[in-house]
């Protein structure tokens, strides 16, 4: 089902820029006016970055750490804005801070995931923009919920937020090696079929977690057709206030972004786009018959409920079970097809034949 978000204009609309990749870019947290203003020029410089961003307030996971200079940092995105001309953006999460950004002409705001996860923060940040024209961009929340993150895009859509997007952060994960968070790349994909209005940015700071896999990330997220970026750069990351692993210099982004691939989702040779177009109908013929098969399966699952609910015998049977997986999984070997789709896929497909197979007896026992 899609969402019930508005038609909206495109990223690059919001601040008159044309350029490909859409990047944001600037320090995790603001920590002096030196180091804000250092960073921002060396971004500029290299005229790759539209936005800068800085976190004011850090809402972090134990207290003690660095929980960000608060209020005082806005005024220095402001001299930011004013020596480089770069927009400016920062997290928000209560309608106090919505009152201090506004009130300091902040251009942008973010969502963090930590906010995300709570509709009542949502709702109350929403309220406290009703009326205002700024652009907001939503992290995804921290674990893999898609309804929550598309819940709080809507709701800044109802309070009237016409330029609106969302930045895929990664997800909590106990097994996310070798990155900090899972990247999960399969929401960005349902996100973008059930609210196609939405650009969606990827933060490959946050997923990566460490330095040397951010390249990877921002390539991956181009590969896929994100609209762009928000990347982490610090004047000296190893001595960072806060996430000192994940950022990079203002060189080092240069570099990156320099040497992205950028895509396009058309061919304008025709002799690929016909080849591309022979090999899609045989994998179309293919998906057709792999249906068709399912459906086969079906009946001949159906069968089986027939036996087992005659005899008076169990649903499920372990042995089975484990026979099922073991073949299975030897043959994708034998055949070279990767053994976690056919575990996943099989566990789909059992989880399946055994409501099935409930159903049936259900109607069998009325």
């Amino acid at each position: 089902m899609s969402s019930a978000i508005h038609k909206r204009e495109t990223l690059q609309g919001w601040i008159d820029q044309t350029d490909s990749p859409f990047v944001i870019a600037g320090p995790c947290s603001a920590e002096s006016e030196a180091q804000v203003l250092s960073i921002a020029k060396s971004l500029k410089a290299d005229n790759k970055v539209s936005v800068f961003r800085a976190g004011v307030w850090k809402p972090r996971t134990r207290p003690g750490s660095f929980e960000g200079i608060g209020s005082e940092a806005l005024g220095w995105l402001n001299e930011v804005k004013k020596q480089t001309g770069l927009s400016t953006i920062t997290e928000v999460a209560n309608a106090a801070h919505v009152e201090e950004v506004l009130k300091n002409d902040i251009d942008m705001l973010w969502i963090g995931a930590r906010t995300t996860v709570n509709p009542f923060y949502v709702q109350e940040i929403a309220e406290a923009l009703r009326g205002v024209n700024i652009p907001v961009l939503v992290k995804n929340p921290l674990h893999a919920d898609l309804g929550l993150w598309i819940g709080a895009l809507e709701r800044f859509d109802k309070v009237g937020i016409s330029q609106l997007g969302a930045i895929h952060r990664g997800f909590f994960s106990n097994n996310p090696a070798p990155f900090r968070n899972e990247p999960r790349w399969d929401l960005s994909f349902e996100l973008r079929a059930k609210a196609p209005e939405i650009p969606i940015l990827c933060d490959p700071s946050h997923i990566a977690g460490k330095r040397e896999w951010i390249k990877e990330v921002s390539q991956t997220a181009m590969d896929i057709n994100f609209d762009g970026l928000m990347i982490e750069a610090h004047n000296n990351p190893d001595r960072a206030l806060s996430d000192a692993e994940q950022q990079i210099t203002p060189e080092s982004l240069n570099s990156i972004l320099e040497g992205l691939i950028i895509r396009t989702e058309s061919l304008d040779n025709v002799e690929s786009e016909k080849k591309l177009n022979a090999i899609r109908h045989e994998i179309d013929g293919l998906d057709s018959k792999f249906i068709s098969l399912l459906n086969g399966r079906k009946e001949l699952i159906n069968k089986i409920g027939e036996i087992k609910f005659e005899d008076d015998m169990t649903i499920f049977q372990m042995q089975r079970w484990f026979e099922i997986m073991r073949n299975r999984e030897n043959l994708a070997e034998e055949l070279g097809v990767n053994k976690s789709l056919v575990q996943e896929l099989f566990n789909v497909i059992h989880k399946y034949s055994v409501n099935q197979q409930i159903d049936l007896l259900k109607k069998k026992q009325r």
